[in-house]
């Protein structure tokens, strides 16, 4: 049995809000590079520049990519022989968000769901546990802006609308979200599984790096076909118009009950931020 004190995870976290708001990631800017050489609209060029330029001058500069910096998802993959010592697992992970974002000086964004009052340290934060085997802690920080998760759909299908509806609901997602969620966008679907996590695999899929193919064959296929159904929408990168709406389409699926077809949409703006360790 493996002991992984608290307060390492709590300077893992702080460390990790910081970077992730602050260091695009170079599969992302490879992506933004990729698209500036394939849009073809004049004003969708300037805007695919100046992202690329705002990233580069927040890594040299260490300020946040964008203002809003979101609301704190963390994915743990916690080895069943490891045994936090020191504190909770979860506090451990909230004080690191309220240590990084408050020496990062990233905004805090997190309020009373009806009285709106901000919590002041942008927790709680959002815990995803799995258990896995081995004795280390991988800790994934990713941090969600409003605008984008405000575009993010999850509805329950009738399994009778196969692949072509599922594709209709995804492309119909993006289309009536056009401007909001920051665009050029990635997608993440996540198909089967219940409502819940149907979300959760959406989500999860956004951590993918870009540029990387499905391992399963014929959920590549989906994606490369429904990321041009999307980029023949023509909302382009900030919805000025253009080539380029979203950069890339991942999908993640589960088995589902035979009476039902859960499917989530989870909108990722061109900020796609998340940074990770092993401990």
């Amino acid at each position: 049995m493996r002991e992984v004190a608290a307060s390492r995870i709590t300077e893992a976290v702080r460390d990790l809000c910081i970077k992730a708001n602050t260091q695009l990631g170079e599969d992302v800017l490879d992506a933004l590079k990729r698209a500036l050489k394939e849009e073809e609209s004049p004003q969708g060029r300037d805007i695919l520049e100046k992202l690329i330029l705002n990233a580069q001058i927040a890594r040299e500069e260490n300020i946040p990519i964008c203002q809003d910096t979101g609301f704190a998802v963390v994915f743990v993959e916690l080895g069943q022989d490891v045994h936090v010592s020191g504190g909770s697992l979860v506090e451990a992970i909230n004080e690191g968000v309220r240590q990084g974002y408050k020496d990062g000086y990233l905004r805090k964004s997190i309020c009373h769901p009806f009285t709106r009052q901000n919590t002041g340290d942008n927790t709680p934060a959002i815990v995803h546990i799995e258990v896995v085997p081995g004795d280390k802690i991988k800790l994934i920080v990713a941090p969600k802006g409003g605008g984008s998760e405000n575009m993010s759909r999850v509805t329950m299908l009738t399994p009778a609308v196969g692949i072509e509806g599922i594709k209709d609901f995804v492309v119909q997602r993006v289309k009536e979200s056009g401007p909001n969620p920051c665009p050029p966008t990635i997608i993440g679907v996540g198909i089967g599984g219940t409502f819940e996590m149907a979300a959760i695999l959406a989500k999860k899929s956004l951590l993918r790096e870009l540029g990387t193919k499905n391992r399963d064959p014929e959920l590549q296929k989906l994606e490369e076909d429904w990321l041009k159904a999307i980029n023949d929408l023509g909302i382009g990168p900030q919805g000025l118009g253009g080539r380029i709406t979203s950069l890339a389409v991942h999908i993640e699926m589960m088995p589902c009950h035979i009476a039902s077809l859960p499917v989530a949409v989870n909108i990722q703006c061109h900020a796609a931020r998340h940074k990770e360790i092993e401990l």
